[in-house]
């Protein structure tokens, strides 16, 4: 185990030392481009970038914050014997469990990774975590109403996206109940040396002392997942910013690529499952309404800097696996949509 524990640090420092830095060179761009002015960092690209970069940042972190503190709670005041208590053993209910627990937590894709990872080392099932991950950030009423407003005249589109995010999110759960048999989760170096869940915290006394372990522990998710969501910000606003969404368009008018380029477009864009129907919106004249359903699914379930958060948490294999079942299934079911109910 030490071993291991050894074996992880460099990795884990590499990580730090990059964040570090590219935080440390999005300041300094922040500060010249505003105290500089003549010079190259007033260029228009540059410019484009530091506002995606910040609205990225900006519209995730409270979320973030969320999902740390929900996970900080769930360690230090919720045991394993009432989460497993809670889950149904049949994985249908337990499915059908996870997504009530999304209408209840209102969750946005940004702060489901850190509170996820907590309920599965506290004991949920794999398949039903698999399934809160997938449709928490769409089932859930600040969703359905943001959706309900941008399409007031198109109810239908409402529905439908509800509807084949809980169809996709309940055959993969399915699917990783039948062939998921191991703990997917990477093992931290702190899981390494004391053992998962093995923290004093568990035992701390009441009152002041278990708030201190809530901060303790929401600081420490906060800073760890923080530089995750910095790189996936970064890259966004690097795409966002040097790739011409036109030609974009351009390629996704032939029947089915649509869909396949609006599912690109929202692994891409990685925008908040609260504000990316408004965006689907504006594409409304341009692109079929099945594709527009992909788009608001499929961003939500599968984007850049939500993979990038999954990949630090969960072994690459599932994610991979995870990735491509999201792929499949939402591009057939929006395609079956389009054909059917959205003709």
């Amino acid at each position: 185990m030490y071993q291991t524990a050894i074996h992880r640090k460099p990795q884990k420092s590499s990580a730090n030392l990059f964040a570090a830095l590219l935080l440390a060179c999005i300041v300094c761009l922040y500060v010249f481009s505003n105290y500089a002015p003549g010079t190259i960092f007033h260029h228009p690209k540059l410019q484009l970038f530091k506002t995606m970069f910040l609205s990225i940042i900006i519209e995730a972190m409270p979320f973030i914050l969320i999902g740390v503190f929900i996970s900080a709670i769930l360690q230090v005041f919720v045991s394993e014997r009432e989460i497993r208590r809670i889950i149904p053993r049949n994985p249908i209910l337990g499915i059908l469990t996870a997504s009530v627990l999304g209408i209840i937590f209102p969750i946005c894709e940004c702060g489901m990774v850190p509170a996820i990872r907590k309920l599965i080392r506290k004991g949920m099932p794999i398949h039903v975590a698999t399934t809160f991950i997938l449709v928490g950030p769409i089932l859930n009423p600040i969703v359905f109403w943001s959706t309900l407003t941008a399409f007031r005249n198109r109810p239908e589109m409402v529905y439908t996206r509800m509807g084949l995010a809980f169809i996709v999110a309940l055959l993969i759960g399915l699917i990783v109940y039948r062939f998921i048999k191991s703990n997917p989760l990477r093992w931290s170096e702190k899981d390494s040396v004391l053992g998962e869940d093995n923290h004093h915290h568990d035992h701390s006394p009441e009152g002041t002392n278990k708030l201190v372990s809530v901060m303790g522990h929401a600081i420490e998710e906060f800073f760890e997942m923080g530089k995750y969501l910095m790189f996936g910000a970064f890259l966004v606003g690097i795409l966002q910013t040097f790739v011409s969404q036109d030609s974009l368009v351009a390629v996704g008018q032939g029947e089915g690529s649509a869909n396949l380029l609006m599912m690109g477009l929202g692994f891409l864009l990685s925008l908040c499952s609260t504000s990316d129907a408004f965006v689907a919106q504006s594409f409304i004249s341009t692109f079929s309404k099945g594709s527009l359903i992909a788009f608001m699914v499929f961003g939500p379930m599968l984007n850049l800097k939500g993979l990038l958060m999954m990949l630090a948490v969960f072994k690459t294999k599932f994610v991979v696996f995870l990735s491509l079942l999201i792929i499949i299934f939402v591009y057939a079911g929006s395609l079956i949509l389009e054909y059917t109910v959205l003709k």
